[in-house]
């Protein structure tokens, strides 16, 4: 993909923008996908495990030069334990605004101050690398439907499409025996994985359809 060194949680958010409209609108501004691809990073680095279903740090000091994933890491150390479903939506919106200062420190996004009922300082975003993020959903769509076999995908590639899949940010659904397939294939190195993308997927595609309902 065009954009290896970004995160999965930077990946996502850059897929949640329409680029026919570069000014973020609902699906940009939802944290859900971009706080469980944080939570993915973290446990494909070790850094995050689980124990019977509970998100647990591995220790109490290691870091990854990654200030968003640094951020959540120290939030999860601090906070009391919970399961991954509910480190979907708690406080996500941190990581949300961390991943979106990265983004415009690195020239994907344009960051504009506006005052809110002209009083209130407010941040907005817009798209500023609309063709990267083009061959980015292409290449997402791709790796869900083919025609690359799934052995040929990487795995954090693979945990993107399945995230974004179960977030509705690629368009068409897609066949269930292709997103197993790349469910198996994000997790193949890291132990115990399969099951956290699985119930991280599934709080995302929940997360979707309440954003969805009026």
């Amino acid at each position: 993909m065009p954009n290896g060194p970004l995160t999965l949680p930077a990946r996502l958010c850059l897929l949640a923008w329409d680029v026919a409209r570069p000014a973020a609108d609902g699906a940009a501004h939802r944290p859900g996908p971009v706080r469980a691809g944080a939570l993915v990073e973290l446990a494909r680095r070790g850094l995050l495990t689980d124990e019977d279903g509970i998100v647990t740090p591995a220790d109490l000091d290691t870091s990854t030069g990654d200030a968003v994933l640094d951020g959540l890491l120290e939030l999860v150390r601090e906070s009391c334990p919970h399961p991954w479903r509910t480190w979907v939506t708690l406080r996500a919106r941190v990581t949300l605004d961390a991943v979106r200062e990265q983004l415009v420190a690195e020239g994907y996004l344009r960051a504009e101050k506006r005052r809110v009922l002209g009083v209130f300082p407010s941040v907005e975003y817009a798209l500023e690398r609309r063709a990267a993020v083009e061959v980015l959903r292409e290449e997402t769509q791709q790796v869900l439907r083919g025609p690359l076999p799934v052995a040929g995908v990487s795995e954090r590639d693979a945990a993107l499409a399945v995230l974004a899949a179960a977030a509705g940010l690629c368009g068409e659904s897609t066949p269930g025996r292709r997103a197993e397939e790349l469910t198996e294939r994000a997790a193949a190195a890291t132990p115990g994985l399969r099951g956290i993308v699985r119930e991280l997927s599934t709080a995302v595609t929940a997360g979707a359809a309440a954003t969805a309902s009026p």
